[in-house]
């Protein structure tokens, strides 16, 4: 037992025993907090800025909702003059408009860049620039070659205000006011399960050289969407569209990557520059497969919806109601159209519906 008396004060060496202990705690916490920032990869975010997945430790709350100034971004999407390409720009922007102002929202200025080289009917409802095609028979029939070297040209014309561009497609829908999910030079990108970098080492090789660094520095992502810095995807442009290219020139990459080679090529051209993209899950959703919509922020509409009137889905049989974008390539859907039957999931009905507004709202809806 110790008496009181021999409780005397406690010793100088003790004191500073306790000090640099904590003083030692504090540079550990506040490394962990600095790494944590330091985004990587593998750090997945959810639209209220959480983490899915860290390896090395969860951002503490205090960090994670940290107040930032407001950061504009500029929206920007490719597209063509064929009615396919018109309709969907137009059903965007009329959402675009809707959601800008709200609060939470970041969107800026809006441009369809239109790489047909020509002007068309959309020039007084939708702010456009035009820009030049590829030389005839390059694209050798994948359109969507066309995308980088538009924004190439995009970047060199224009005079843009925001300091970040959020690369988007006709056929996404704002569902909510988007914010900016970048995160400084990190630009943020949705992950698409079918971009595998780890598993096509061998054709990647032949654009991302040993030297620099495991295939898995090129992240699982295409162009779009992706919000990044303008001075960012002004080095980046050039690449993608030299790597698109080449890639289309090799036989067995075209075979491979088909309608995704694009995407391949961007995520390549980031990784060649060292860029690596904040993956965030909840930027968009797409219907049939993602079935709610929770707090995602994009509707994406690149898949058929078939269902039976019991409200399954047919999975790759027509179905007795459909919602497919590819119907209607030669001219507008028409409108109002009808809502899926019972049961079907609350992404396709509220897809459908959003369509139903846009068009019924939009002025000389059929006109092509």
């Amino acid at each position: 037992m110790i008496s009181r008396k021999n409780m005397g004060s406690p010793s100088p060496l003790l004191l500073i025993t306790l000090v640099l202990g904590v003083c030692f705690a504090t540079y550990n916490l506040a490394t962990m907090v600095m790494h944590n920032r330091s985004i990587s990869k593998l750090t997945i975010y959810n639209s209220d800025g959480g983490i899915f997945v860290d390896p090395i430790i969860k951002m503490p709350e205090s960090v994670r909702k940290l107040k930032r100034a407001k950061m504009p971004f500029h929206v920007a999407l490719t597209a063509t003059d064929a009615p396919y390409s018109k309709w969907q720009c137009r059903i965007m922007y009329y959402w675009y408009k809707k959601q800008k102002d709200l609060p939470g929202s970041e969107m800026g200025g809006f441009t369809r860049i239109l790489h047909s080289g020509n002007p068309d009917n959309l020039m007084n409802e939708i702010p456009t620039i035009i820009v030049d095609p590829l030389p005839a028979g390059l694209d050798r029939g994948y359109i969507v070659l066309n995308r980088p070297w538009a924004f190439v040209q995009w970047l060199e014309k224009a005079t843009i205000e925001e300091e970040y561009v959020l690369m988007a497609e006709p056929d996404h829908i704002f569902i909510t006011p988007l914010p900016n999910l970048a995160h400084g030079g990190y630009p943020a990108a949705f992950p698409f399960f079918y971009i595998k970098p780890d598993q096509n080492e061998k054709l990647l090789r032949k654009f991302f050289p040993e030297e620099m660094g495991p295939v898995t520095n090129i992240d699982p992502i295409g162009n779009s969407p992706v919000i990044i810095k303008k001075e960012l995807l002004e080095k980046i442009a050039p690449t993608w569209m030299n790597v698109s290219l080449k890639m289309k020139d090799d036989p067995e990459t075209d075979k491979t990557f088909g309608w995704v080679l694009e995407m391949y090529a961007y995520a390549v051209a980031s990784a060649l520059h060292g860029v690596q993209h904040v993956l965030q899950k909840d930027f968009m959703l797409q219907p049939p497969w993602d079935l709610e919509i929770g707090k995602k922020y994009i509707i994406h509409y690149t898949y058929g919806c078939d269902y039976n009137m019991k409200g399954e889905l047919t999975y790759g049989k027509i179905g007795e109601w459909r919602f497919d974008k590819r119907s209607f390539l030669q001219g507008p859907p028409p409108r109002n159209l009808p809502l899926p039957p019972p049961g079907v999931p609350e992404s396709v009905v509220t897809l459908v519906k959003m369509v139903n507004e846009a068009t019924a709202n939009i002025p000389n809806w059929n006109a092509e």
